[in-house]
């Protein structure tokens, strides 16, 4: 395997890569071509690791390229794994006198299962399920949470954002909580909802962070909610998704949209391990969705599906629920 050179431009690479697999005449020599140029160590995710390196404008442009060719390494890619099989095949393979056998059935993905389960759960605690733009406005995702300008979630190692011919604060939403915002907006109380919902942040893959990923957001809104109701619903979440007799510990937290933040965790194998964050709404995002802070209260959680699904389910990294390995989803 060739070296993998950090400083490579994107149409060096692309001139290697294509020389390469025109060079490939087995699926040995396309496989060992795929590790090479496309694998977790390959030359492009080497270049791609570069990026950071760049100014902000030039890592725009380099990274869209880079982005363009990897779609046109695996499509050149897919075309001569099919020419491959192709030319190796045996004339008269098929033998028409075997039985028939039962069509493969596909099913939901793992992350959809648990999703599902939870806002069940919430469901039939008189919570709506909900769901919000994964594109989303600066204004939302941070303004309206009691986010100001300067925090570090704001900054660009952490968010991404994206480029508009008519918004110049548009990004891919960090959360789902802006949908705490935009529901109270267009809303009064009461209000009980849960919102499912992909996001997304600019941070490093390991066995338990990945920078896409599921979180289902609930919010509750009215005259009168307390502490007490959060605990209260979030203990009979606990119970219905990890068994009735399972215990349950909150402790403070700090969340800048919420005052007093909490995280809740559960009693595993004899371990306390945190399941979610929560508190009771802060008045500020009260007051910046037109509500009376003085007059309605309410509280706010959210949690990670897969990182639920991983406990119940004794998985060890994350990456798993995103690798469209047929062996690990056909488990569930």
């Amino acid at each position: 395997m060739s070296e993998v050179q950090p400083s490579e431009s994107v149409e060096q690479l692309r001139e290697a890569a294509v020389s390469a697999l025109n060079s490939a005449d087995s699926s040995e020599h396309l496989e060992s071509w795929r590790v090479e140029f496309l694998g977790r160590k390959g030359r492009l995710t080497a270049l791609l690791r570069g990026l950071g390196s760049l100014e902000i404008e030039e890592r725009k442009i380099v990274g869209a390229a880079a982005n363009l060719l990897r779609a046109d390494l695996d499509s050149f890619y897919e075309e001569r794994e099919r020419q491959a099989k192709s030319s190796n095949a045996v004339v008269g393979s098929l033998d028409v006198t075997l039985p028939g056998r039962k069509p493969a059935v596909g099913g939901l993905h793992p992350s959809t299962q648990m999703i599902r389960e939870i806002t069940q759960a919430f469901n039939e605690m008189g919570f709506q399920t909900i769901e919000g733009p994964e594109i989303e406005l600066e204004k939302y995702n941070f303004d309206m949470l009691n986010i100001p300008a300067g925090h570090p979630a704001r900054d660009q190692w952490d968010t991404i954002w994206v480029d508009s011919e008519k918004y110049d604060d548009v990004l891919l939403r960090t959360h789902t909580s802006p949908m705490q915002a935009r529901v109270m907006e267009n809303n009064t109380p009461p209000i009980r909802v849960v919102v499912p919902g992909k996001c997304y942040r600019y941070e490093s893959t390991d066995s338990t962070h990945e920078w896409h990923f599921n979180q289902v957001e609930g919010l509750a809104v009215d005259t009168g909610i307390t502490f007490a109701d959060l605990k209260g619903t979030l203990y009979e979440f606990a119970r219905r998704i990890f068994g009735q007799s399972r215990k349950v510990r909150f402790r403070c937290d700090y969340f800048p949209f919420v005052e007093p933040g909490v995280d809740m965790s559960i009693d595993w194998n004899g371990r306390w391990i945190e399941i979610l964050g929560a508190g009771m709404v802060h008045p500020q995002v009260l007051e910046n969705s037109g509500y009376d802070s003085s007059k309605y209260t309410g509280f706010a959680f959210g949690m990670g599906p897969e990182r639920i699904s991983m406990l119940r389910n004794e998985i060890t990294d994350i990456r798993h629920f995103f690798s469209n390995d047929l062996r690990f989803l056909t488990q569930f």
